[in-house]
């Protein structure tokens, strides 16, 4: 039988966790419960006067043709960003993988553009993709590419994309290249020595040992997504043009901060979290299935 272990001080664990649950408290559960009785309110812009209407705004939100292309943008962008963001994080990894020297500095490279605050990185983007004056704007003219995400709305979506996915590869690098340093190299060179071919190797040993990984990475991307993207949507497109890259966060912010709608965008707040906890819990409850932790 095995012993029980006991702490002897009972004061010291609460004091140690007592930091982490106040900044929780804080920072998280009280925001979250001002949020959704202000999304109970409809106040006037200065916040003078205000009436307590229940679920009016939500219905009004949901009802809102706005509001439903928001969520259809975020769809499309949050699917896009965690998909590329991943792939080319994947590829890198694996490439780097097989760096014998100088591989720390390969990857120290491959890692510094997560040090790269999230608005720097929709300015570095809007620089180098401006239709009038950016280096590689003018490249893809010269290619006989039609690019202007400032009036074209897929244009804009595809930038938005890619600068939002590229500020997410390194940390997404970084959890990879940890995961494949993890996997026993006796295996990959016995499914060599059976005749299996590199492509084969890695879809049959390597990616499936790497479903931990991959699972962890896509919960994170999707919050990232739906949250983290707000700096590099604003610098970029802001929300345009005609509301194609709006997604649910910045809708919030438009709302809330710009039209003073505060109501109304405390209830979009509120949608906001609970789709996000909707998605992960979804993912832990039916992805997490087919994750193999051997």
């Amino acid at each position: 039988m095995t012993p029980r272990v006991v702490f002897p001080n009972r004061i010291l664990p609460y004091l140690l966790l007592a930091p982490q649950l106040a900044i929780t408290l804080v920072f998280f559960y009280l925001p979250a419960v001002q949020a959704l009785y202000q999304s109970m309110l409809r106040e006037d812009p200065f916040g003078l006067r205000s009436r307590f209407v229940w679920f009016a705004n939500f219905r009004k939100v949901l009802a809102d043709p706005a509001y439903l292309n928001a969520l259809h943008v975020t769809v499309v962008f949050s699917v896009a960003t965690a998909v590329v963001a991943m792939g080319v994080a994947l590829l890198l990894a694996v490439m780097a993988d097989k760096v014998v020297r100088s591989r720390g500095l390969y990857r120290t490279l491959l890692i510094w553009p997560y040090a790269v605050a999230p608005a720097i990185a929709g300015m570095l983007f809007l620089f180098m993709f401006n239709p009038s004056i950016g280096t590689l704007a003018v490249l893809l003219r010269k290619a006989g590419i039609a690019w202007d995400p400032l009036l074209n709305s897929t244009d804009a979506m595809v930038l938005v994309v890619t600068a939002a996915a590229w500020k997410q590869i390194s940390y997404n690098f970084l959890f990879f290249v940890a995961g494949l340093q993890a996997i026993p190299k006796s295996l990959i060179e016995a499914a060599a020595i059976d005749g299996a071919r590199e492509v084969k190797r890695f879809w049959t040993i390597v990616f499936p040992l790497l479903a931990p990984t991959t699972f962890f990475l896509l919960v994170i991307n999707t919050t990232y997504a739906f949250f983290d993207t707000f700096g590099i949507i604003h610098a970029v497109t802001g929300g345009g043009p005609g509301k194609a890259t709006e997604t649910l966060v910045y809708k919030v912010y438009n709302d809330g901060f710009v039209n003073l709608i505060l109501g109304e965008s405390a209830a979009q707040s509120v949608i906001l979290m609970i789709i996000v906890i909707a998605l992960t819990a979804i993912q832990f409850r039916y992805v997490e299935r087919k994750v193999h932790y051997g």
